[in-house]
């Protein structure tokens, strides 16, 4: 894992990252490698807000993983700010190498230099995998989550 770097993602990254965000059956139903227009749009609105950190992992060149990290202010906990981790993605030959635990493990340290109270993630109810992943690196399923589409 040494030779490892976690940056913060550039606009040539955006193929690798919506080719990793594609690559399990959910993403397949949602994700369009084929044009990255839509992408193009959302990264810039992200690299403008300095609440958004998109970041990659980068082994040889080469960008195995990506994860977006965003920073809200509230009220509620005594005026706390949270984190909120979203869009974990590693490359497929890189599943089971540690990238996740290491990727997880740098944005809660993250979170903390940039004064939050709490780091919080969801998860696809799918996802047993991820679920048993997160509850291994100390998260609980303390809550329910909706969404509504619009």
């Amino acid at each position: 894992m040494g030779d490892l770097e976690i940056r913060p993602a550039v606009a040539d990254d955006l193929p690798a990252i919506v080719g990793m965000l594609a690559d399990d059956p959910l993403g397949a139903t949602r994700e369009s490698p084929d044009d990255l227009t839509p992408y193009v749009t959302a990264f810039q609105r992200l690299a403008d807000d300095p609440n958004q950190h998109l970041v990659v992992a980068v082994r040889e060149g080469r960008v195995v993983g990506t994860l977006q990290l965003t920073i809200v202010p509230g009220l509620s906990r005594k005026g706390a700010t949270r984190s909120i981790i979203e869009g974990v993605r590693v490359h497929a030959d890189e599943r089971g190498s540690g990238l996740g635990t290491r990727f997880i493990e740098w944005a809660v340290e993250e979170s903390r230099r940039q004064g939050c109270q709490l780091v919080q993630l969801t998860s696809d109810a799918t996802r047993t995998d991820a679920h048993r992943f997160y509850e291994r690196l100390g998260f609980t399923a303390s809550h329910l989550g909706f969404k509504l589409q619009l």
